[in-house]
C-alpha cells in the first residue's frame, strides 16, 4: 500500500471515511512495514496484531478511525498486554484495565498494533535497555533515536505507523523527536490524564502525548485526549478553541527570545547552534520580533532539583512495583543505574524532597516572569546531535563507583553522586528538563539536518497552558519549511 507513507494520520483517516482505504488495509500495511523494518531497528517489542484485527470491525467513529498506532511500553497500560517499562522485575506485570489515555486513544478510533521499546523505567535519554537491547536510529543505524520514547520515534520515522505514543518527564518526547526528525510536543502539566492506576507521574514532570510527522496530527490528538480524568491532581487551563483550529491560524507578530547555549548544561555543539540561528532567522523572516535572551537560571541548583525528584520517584516506582507484584526488589533485578538512582531516593529525606519541589516551583515562577516579556522561547532541543549507540554505557570506573554506593549508601557518597551524575546526560539534554519542572508546554520541530544527515530539532516553549501559540507558530514554520517529505531511506514506500 504505497499511499501509506504519503499521508499523515489525519490523511489516512480521511481515506477511511471516504472509502479509499479500510481499517484492515491500513492495519495490514502497518504490519507489513513493522515486519520488514523492525529487524533493523528493534523499535517494536510486543506485537498486538490479533487485538488490532479484532477491533477493526467495531471502531468508534473518531477523528483517527482505522489509523494504526503504537504505545510506548511505559505507563500506557493496555488491558491484557505486558507493561514492563523494559524492566526484568516488571516482566510479570499485565494490567487488567486500560489507562485513561489509552481508552481515549481507542475512542479516537486508533488501532493499537504494537508496543515500543524504552529504557528501563524511562530513565535514560537513549533507548538501550538490557532487557531488549538498543533501538537504532532510522537515519543512521550507528546512532541513537533518543529516549525514552525512542522506540516510538524510530517506528514513526521509519514509516511503520504515522504516529505513536510517548511520555515526557525530562524530554522523553522532544529528545527522540529531535533525533528522528519528527514533531513532538510535551503538553502543559495536567493537560492529558495519567490515571486511573497512577495518581501522579514524576511529581508532575511527566506528560503523555504523541510523536508525529505533522503538526496537525499532534493538535488533533490533543483534542481527542486532553482534559482531567477522575481525581486528577492537576488541571491545565481551559482552552478557547480546538487545538486543530489553531493550526493554520495567523499567530500574529510574536515576541520570540532565543538562546544558542544550553539551559542546564555548559555548552552546545555547532550543529545545534546552527539549527537555532536558522530557526531564529526563519521566524524573523516571517515577521516576528526575535532577540537573543535567556532567563536567569541557577544551573547547578536546577540540576540537583531534577535529580532529587527523579531519584525519589524512582525509589517510589521500585517500591510500588514490589508492592503490586508481592516480590522483594533486589539489585540484580534492575539495571545498575536504575538501582543506584532508587537507592539515592531511599537515602534522601523528606526535607530534601520538599526543597527540590520548592526549587521546581520557584523555577516556574521565574519562567512565568520571563514569559511576561516574550511569547515564545526558542532553543535547540538537544545541545548535541544524536550520539552513537553506547554513548552512555557505564565505564569500568563508574561500575565500581555504583557498586560502592550499593554497599555503602552513606550520605557523603549520596551527595557526591548527586554532584557527579549530571555529566554527559545534562550536557546532551539540558534544554528539555526545565520545562518539565515548570510545567510549560514545549515542542521539538524538525527544521534542520546536519552534514551527516542527522536531524537536529529546535525547541519552542510557551506560557503555561498556551499550546495554542505553539501550534500556530509550529504550523507556520511547517508551511514555510515543509519537512513531511523528508524521511530516511528505510521509510521509503513499498
Amino acid at each position: 500500500m504505497a499511499i501509506f507513507e504519503d499521508h499523515d494520520a489525519l490523511g489516512l483517516a480521511e481515506l477511511v471515511r471516504g472509502g479509499g482505504a479500510s481499517p484492515r488495509e491500513l492495519l495490514d500495511a502497518a504490519i507489513d512495514r513493522i515486519e520488514a523494518r523492525n529487524p533493523a531497528l528493534n523499535a517494536v517489542v510486543n506485537r498486538l496484531y490479533d487485538q488490532a484485527l479484532a477491533a477493526c470491525d467495531s471502531l468508534p467513529d473518531g477523528p483517527f478511525k482505522g489509523v494504526p498506532f503504537v504505545l510506548k511500553d511505559l505507563m500506557a497500560a493496555y488491558a491484557g498486554a505486558p507493561l514492563t517499562g523494559s524492566s526484568r522485575f516488571l516482566a510479570p506485570m499485565v494490567p487488567t484495565r486500560d489507562a485513561e489515555i489509552v481508552a481515549r486513544y481507542k475512542r479516537a478510533g486508533l488501532l493499537v498494533v504494537a508496543q515500543t521499546n524504552t529504557p528501563e523505567f524511562g530513565i535514560m535519554p537513549v533507548t538501550e535497555p538490557e532487557l531488549r537491547g538498543p533501538t537504532l536510529n532510522p537515519w543512521n543505524l550507528d546512532h541513537t533515536p533518543g529516549g525514552s520514547s525512542g522506540g516510538t520515534a524510530a517506528a514513526v520515522a521509519a514509516g511503520m505507523v504515522p504516529l505513536g505514543h510517548g511520555n515526557d518527564g525530562g524530554g522523553s518526547i522532544r529528545i527522540p523527536a529531535s533525533c528522528c526528525g519528527l514533531f513532538g510536543l510535551k503538553p502543559t502539566r495536567g493537560r492529558n490524564p495519567v490515571g486511573p492506576d497512577i495518581g501522579d507521574s514524576g511529581g508532575g514532570f511527566v506528560q503523555d502525548h504523541v510523536l508525529t510527522r505533522s503538526v496537525r496530527d499532534s493538535a488533533a490528538m490533543l483534542d481527542a485526549t486532553h482534559g482531567p480524568d477522575l481525581g486528577a491532581p492537576y488541571a491545565a487551563p481551559l482552552v478557547d478553541a480546538p487545538f486543530l483550529a489553531e493550526v493554520g491560524r495567523d499567530p500574529g507578530r510574536l515576541r520570540i527570545a532565543f538562546s544558542e547555549g544550553s539551559l542546564l548544561g555548559t555548552g552546545a555543539h555547532p550543529d545545534c547552534i546552527a539549527a537555532v540561528r536558522h530557526a531564529a532567522r526563519l521566524c524573523a523572516d516571517l515577521g516576528h520580533e526575535v532577540e537573543e535572551a535567556t532567563p536567569p537560571l541557577d544551573k547547578a541548583a536546577l540540576q540537583r532539583v531534577y535529580l532529587v525528584i527523579g531519584a525519589s520517584e524512582t525509589a517510589m516506582a521500585i517500591a510500588n512495583a514490589a508492592r503490586l507484584l508481592g516480590h522483594r526488589p533486589r539489585a540484580r533485578d534492575f539495571e545498575p543505574e536504575t538501582w543506584a538512582l532508587g537507592l539515592i531516593g531511599r537515602t534522601l529525606n523528606a526535607v530534601d524532597l520538599a526543597l527540590a519541589q520548592e526549587g521546581a516551583r520557584q523555577a516556574g515562577r521565574e519562567m512565568a516572569g520571563f514569559f511576561q516579556r516574550y511569547d515564545v522561547f526558542l532553543t535547540s532541543t538537544m545541545a548535541y546531535p544524536p550520539g552513537p549507540i553506547g554513548q552512555f554505557t557505564l565505564s569500568a570506573l563508574e561500575k565500581v563507583q555504583l557498586a560502592l554506593l550499593r554497599t555503602l549508601p552513606v550520605r557523603p557518597l549520596i551527595d557526591k553522586a548527586l554532584d557527579e551524575i549530571p555529566g554527559d546526560v545534562f550536557e546532551a539534554t539540558g534544554n528539555t528538563m526545565l520545562f518539565n519542572m515548570t510545567g510549560q508546554p514545549a515542542a521539538s520541530l524538525p527544521l534542520h539536518w546536519n552534514d551527516q544527515g542527522l536531524p537536529i530539532g529546535v525547541q519552542l516553549a510557551a506560557r503555561f497552558g498556551d499550546e495554542a501559540t505553539l501550534f500556530r507558530l509550529a504550523a507556520q514554520l511547517e508551511e514555510a519549511q515543509p519537512w513531511f517529505h523528508r524521511r530516511p531511506a528505510l521509510a521509503e514506500g513499498d
